[in-house]
């Protein structure tokens, strides 16, 4: 690991030299980082430098620290579980700081979901085909809120992604449909009506049954338009206001 230059943010430059020598394998898996007083020798830095640069890495799951005569700092195995709520974090940051147009995130999130629906039709299993029946279900309940419908619309295209059977698709996809679909339904979700949803919901839920991939894909790129097609309704509401 090299030592960092003498700049004002010492810890991010320690984590990003410690990440560094984690991905290209010079530190494996469990083996144990030098002590925090090695660490501040080595990099010519104060401890409490060295313990903000380890939180860095803590934070990203890259180490985990263990108390003790046997503790300290060890190379994490890192697994995409891990991996998807600061994956979907990010994802949903840069949609709402970057201001990305509703139909440019709607194009990337479906035709991602659809890029999964051959390998979802081929390898679901029964468990992921009664998740995707148990969200058609609780979708149609009448008391259910627009929260619970949201969490519910998620919780259905998570199921259908993970029947992929693919964890680096999942993994990908997780920005996609655990970020952009709550932004997508906040903006739709007071002219969109839920028995359409379920309906093609349902459909696509039999398709993947059926192994029935093209079909699958029509109905849900009927979902894809029928979701642009009332955000744009929404939007011109908003412009004649």
């Amino acid at each position: 690991m090299k030592k960092s230059s003498a700049k004002p943010d010492l810890s991010a430059q320690i984590a990003t030299s410690i990440r560094d020598a984690i991905i290209d394998g010079r530190l494996i898996v469990d083996e144990r980082l030098p002590s925090e007083a090695e660490l501040a020798t080595e990099f010519n830095v104060s401890r409490p430098t060295v313990r903000e640069a380890l939180k860095r890495l803590g934070a990203q799951s890259l180490i985990r620290t263990q108390r003790g005569a046997t503790g300290g700092a060890f190379v994490n195995h890192l697994r995409y579980e891990d991996a998807y709520a600061q994956h979907v974090t990010t994802s949903t940051l840069l949609l709402s700081m970057n201001e990305v147009h509703f139909e440019t995130a709607a194009e990337a999130r479906f035709a991602l979901e659809a890029a999964c629906l051959p390998l979802a039709c081929a390898r679901r299993s029964p468990d992921h085909l009664a998740t995707m029946r148990a969200e058609c279900h609780r979708q149609a309940q009448p008391g259910l809120s627009d929260e619970g419908f949201c969490a519910s619309d998620v919780a259905f295209h998570r199921a259908l992604v993970d029947g992929a059977a693919n964890p680096v698709l999942s993994y990908q996809l997780a920005g996609a449909v655990e970020a952009m679909q709550p932004l997508m339904n906040m903006i739709t979700f007071t002219a969109r009506s839920r028995s359409r949803i379920v309906e093609l919901h349902a459909s696509v839920a039999d398709a993947v049954e059926a192994r029935d991939a093209a079909t699958a894909a029509a109905h849900l790129t009927e979902l894809c338009d029928y979701t642009q097609t009332l955000a744009r309704d929404v939007f011109a509401a908003r412009a004649k206001r």
